[in-house]
């Protein structure tokens, strides 16, 4: 199932991986790829693809989604150093790479883009049993894309921030993983305020420590008058 919402059409296809196509045929991607949510997949069809941090980097999965002549954003804080796979460097990407910051604003194509902080706070209760953060402040980003003047939000392995509250959203794609980032009762609480057109849950049960119960969340929004659909990673194949 591939969900239509206005002039877009919007798939979740595992982990943090979410494809959208908007009705002149512009593709985005998002966080493409790890844990093999991306296994033979070649689409090769995105004209542009996001990275929040290092978690989600997947240079594999990248070259798997992106079109010769693509734009890969990253955020600066992505460093291979830093990563315990073997992955290659950023710079050595084939496309044009774009490295932000977490609060910019740039265009590609018919998208304009806009990023923000995306981290756990000092007293985060994502927080390792030491005290010690999993996403820090300056790890990763979140973004928010206007898309044929449809704004889609997705936050990114982040807490629930000040300043998420304010944003202007039509499609909030709702982290709903828990342990490490927001849960999805702190989800659908953001989901509340932003009141957008509709809510699409992603980065849950691809591994352990994200399960979750997806149906109860889509039961707590819509209690609260809030457009939810689920959608089923399987379902998709190219």
């Amino acid at each position: 199932m591939t969900v239509s919402f206005r002039d877009l059409r919007v798939s979740w296809l595992g982990y943090a991986t979410v494809r959208i196509e908007s009705e002149s045929g512009f593709v985005v991607y998002l966080d493409p790829g790890r844990y093999g949510v991306l296994d033979d997949y070649y689409a090769r069809d995105g004209d542009l693809v996001c990275v929040t941090h290092d978690h989600h980097y997947d240079p594999d999965a990248i070259r798997s989604v992106a079109k010769e002549d693509a734009t890969v954003v990253v955020f600066e804080g992505v460093n291979p150093a830093n990563i315990d796979r073997d992955v290659e460097a950023v710079e050595d990407l084939p496309y044009e790479v774009i490295r932000v910051g977490e609060e910019e604003h740039l265009s590609v194509g018919s998208v304009d883009l806009w990023t923000l902080p995306a981290y756990n706070e000092e007293d985060s209760p994502h927080a390792r049993d030491d005290g010690s953060l999993v996403h820090p402040r300056g790890l990763g980003c979140a973004y928010l894309l206007s898309v044929d003047g449809v704004t889609v939000f997705w936050p990114g392995d982040s807490d629930v921030l000040e300043g998420f509250e304010r944003l202007s959203v039509d499609l909030f794609l709702a982290n709903i993983g828990g342990s490490v980032v927001m849960d999805r009762h702190e989800a659908a609480d953001l989901a509340e305020v932003l009141s957008p057109e509709l809510v699409l849950p992603i980065h849950y049960d691809t591994i352990d420590l994200l399960k979750t119960d997806p149906e109860a969340f889509v039961a707590d929004v819509a209690s609260r008058g809030i457009p939810v659909v689920l959608e089923d990673p399987a379902d998709h194949a190219v």
